[in-house]
This record gives C-alpha cells, sequence and structure tokens, in this order.
C-alpha cells in the first residue's frame, strides 16, 4: 500500500451507537433471563441489530413473530419497538406474564394515537408500512389511521382540505424525509392537528444531525447497523443525499477494500442499535490496513436515560423476596 494510502483520518461521530431506549430493552432481556432462566420468549427482534439477537440466541432467548408462538403461561417480552392492543390481549389470553420493553418514546405516539382516535381526528402516520413500530402503533387505532410514506400519497388522499386531520411519525425516520411528508400534509390540511412535541426520536434526529454536519468533511462515511435498521439506514441515506457515499454494514466482514481507494478521510457512525464494540473492531480494522489515527467529533451532548419497566421490577422484587425467604428458611 502506498504512503498517500496510509495516512487516513477516521472521524468518529459522536453520538453514535446505543440509544437509552436500545439500552434499556437489553437491559431488560438481560435481567429477565436471570429471573425467569432459558428459554425466555421475545415478542420480535429486542432491537433491529443481528449481533445483539445472535447472542441472546446463544443465552437461550426465544424470539418469535407471533405470540401464539408462545406457550402458554410462559414469560414474554415486547421489544423496543411497542406492540398492538391485540398483542398483549393475546398473550394475556394465554396467561403469559408480560414484559414491556417498548421504548418509551413509542408509547408517546402510541398515546397520541388513541387520543387522537378518540377525539374524531383521521390519523396520517407518517413511516415505513411493515416495520415493527408502525404495525404496533396502527393496532392502537386502526381504523382511524392511515399510512403515508411520500408527499404524493398525501396529495392522493380521498379527504378534503376540511376534513378533521392528525398526523403522527414513526420515531426513527429521516428528518428530511419526514419534513417533506408533514409539509405536504401541512398544505393539503390547513386545520392540521399536529403533535405537541416531535415525534422522531432525540436519538435519531442527534445520530442524523452528525452525519448531515460531518460527511462533508470525508470521502466515505461507514455507518454501522443492521440492514433492517430503519434509522442506520436513514444515517447512509443523509450522507449520500449531501454527496458523500455511505456503506451499511453490520460489522468489520462485510468491509470492502474496493472502497477505499483514494480516501482520505472516513466518517464512521453507528445506528442506535449497534453495540459500540462493532465500532471499535471497524476503527481497528482502518487503522491497521490504512495507518492515521481516529479522533471523536462531539456534535451533540446525550445524557438521557429510561427506567427499566415496571412489570420487570416486581418480578426482580418477587425474586429478591423469593431468594430472601429461602436464605431464612431452617436447614
Amino acid at each position: 500500500m502506498g504512503d498517500s494510502i496510509r495516512s487516513m483520518k477516521i472521524i468518529l461521530a459522536n453520538p453514535r451507537g446505543f440509544c437509552a431506549g436500545v439500552e434499556m430493552a437489553i437491559d431488560t432481556v438481560q435481567e429477565a433471563l436471570k429471573i425467569v432462566g432459558s428459554p425466555l420468549y421475545v415478542y420480535h427482534e429486542i432491537v433491529h441489530n443481528r449481533h445483539v439477537v445472535d447472542r441472546f440466541v446463544k443465552e437461550g432467548v426465544i424470539f418469535v413473530d407471533h405470540i401464539d408462538e408462545v406457550p402458554a403461561k410462559s414469560t414474554v417480552v415486547f421489544s423496543a419497538h411497542g406492540v398492538s392492543p391485540e398483542v398483549r390481549e393475546n398473550a394475556r389470553a394465554r396467561g403469559c406474564t408480560m414484559i414491556d420493553a417498548t421504548c418509551p418514546l413509542v408509547t408517546k405516539v402510541h398515546m397520541e394515537a388513541i387520543r387522537y382516535a378518540r377525539q374524531g381526528y383521521h390519523i396520517l402516520l407518517v413511516g415505513h408500512a411493515g416495520h415493527d413500530e408502525v404495525v404496533g402503533t396502527v393496532g392502537e387505532a386502526p381504523d382511524a389511521i392511515c399510512i403515508v410514506e411520500s408527499p404524493e400519497e398525501v396529495d392522493r388522499l380521498p379527504l378534503g382540505p376540511e376534513a378533521k386531520v392528525a398526523y403522527i411519525t414513526q420515531t426513527t425516520l429521516s428528518m428530511d424525509d419526514a419534513n417533506r411528508i408533514i409539509g405536504a400534509i401541512r398544505r393539503k390540511f390547513p386545520n392540521l392537528k399536529e403533535p405537541p412535541s416531535e415525534d422522531i426520536c432525540y436519538a435519531t434526529t442527534n445520530r442524523q444531525r452528525a452525519v448531515r454536519e460531518l460527511a462533508g468533511e470525508a470521502d466515505l462515511v461507514l455507518v454501522i447497523g443492521s440492514k433492517n435498521s430503519s434509522n442506520s439506514v436513514r444515517l447512509t441515506e443523509i450522507s449520500e443525499n449531501g454527496g458523500t457515499a455511505a456503506y451499511l454494514v453490520d460489522d468489520k466482514s462485510e468491509i470492502d477494500q474496493t472502497w477505499f481507494q483514494g480516501v482520505r478521510t472516513v466518517l464512521v457512525t453507528a445506528g442506535a442499535s449497534a453495540p459500540e464494540y462493532l465500532v471499535k473492531e471497524i476503527v481497528q480494522e482502518l487503522i491497521e490496513n490504512y495507518g492515521g489515527e481516529a479522533e471523536e467529533a462531539d456534535v451533540v451532548e446525550e445524557d438521557m436515560d429510561f427506567t427499566l419497566p415496571l412489570s420487570l421490577r416486581v418480578l426482580q422484587q418477587g425474586a429478591g423476596a423469593r431468594a430472601g425467604a429461602e436464605q431464612a428458611a431452617p436447614r
């Protein structure tokens, strides 16, 4: 390799990787495993990351896509993306112990959907049809919600300008894409009811802002995340829309060395469900192959933290009480 290649600059976008909701969801499964043991059932992937899911599978977690795959009277954890009332009712009917690891920011959107439906609004859900989060949100008010994925879909809606319309959004959208669709909604429905605060989550917004501000300094952007991670995919799109080539990789095994021909500066970031150790492995790979040094680039400071779900804390207290009783019992 020539000297010109062996001077690569590696910029580490900050913030990157795990958000508070993902941390809470992963901690929830880990704690539930300690209490319940294996097998432990989780409805949908706890977070959209292959490495996280594979690790839990090795520890005895069984991920299911249908609640009837969970044996009656078992413990089931609901993923960070949220579930519909129908799923909860089916789990209850099976006598399951439910632990809800839904991100609180997703729960906020669910509550908005319920409130707007009760108030008689036509609800436009800006999001990607089929995504776990969107499926769960639609389930809160299926007769009132219509998913819109583009400004063109908004224009085609069979509703007049005076219709009673409200909108909500998936939490992991691209701000740019969401704003284009929301703009179309505002133009068509002048009496629009808007959420009291932004639905797109702080972590999604912050990671997108970091890429938007830093990608122009790089020749190439690497985003660590799984292909089914909506917020990770959005990061690559934001970079490419700004004119900087970007690749989404699960880990260092997916790196193609031909990407780096003539590349002097690489920006590295990670979606909100990607573990930091994957970032470190890729950075180390780049340092070993291309020399140079990595430097942190701080764009936004994050200090958000979510407590473990109440249902899990109740189980923890019960397990602690049982352990105490066993220790106190005469031998």
